[in-house]
């Protein structure tokens, strides 16, 4: 089942919401949905795409958070010792800044498209920032 749509360039892909696990994260995104926001590369944190949110304050705090995601979920770092961002993993991640590492809340899990992950992430690496449009089913 899925509860969104992921949309970048010739990239599509279909999400869930972790609704159980991260319930204040997951009702604060819908409400910003339809998002469409640019998608860069990481610097530290390995295989992954980030959208830096600078300071904005999502009011937020910390519900299922990992440092750790793995290729197809992604996370939202609420801010703090960092600038506020979502990450979206497409191999192997330790997310971090150069502040050292952090932790993001889990609150979407990548279900039908994973096959293009390992594709995308190294498209936008080469290709630069790609406009990306989270959607409600």
């Amino acid at each position: 089942m899925s509860d969104i749509t992921i949309t970048s360039g010739e990239f599509r892909f279909k999400a869930r919401f972790e609704e159980k696990l991260a319930p204040k994260t997951t009702a604060k995104f819908r409400s910003l949905l339809p998002y469409t926001q640019r998608i860069i590369h990481v610097r530290w944190s390995g295989e992954a795409c980030w959208i830096p949110l600078g300071d904005l304050d999502l009011g937020l705090e910390y519900e299922n958070h990992t440092s750790f995601p793995a290729p197809g979920q992604i996370i939202v770092y609420p801010g703090g010792i960092s600038e506020t961002e979502i990450l979206l993993a497409y191999g192997g991640v330790h997310f971090k800044s150069k502040m050292g590492q952090l932790a993001g809340n889990h609150f979407l899990t990548i279900t039908e498209g994973q096959e293009r992950l390992a594709e995308f992430g190294p498209y936008v690496l080469y290709h630069g920032a790609q406009e990306i449009v989270f959607a409600a089913v």
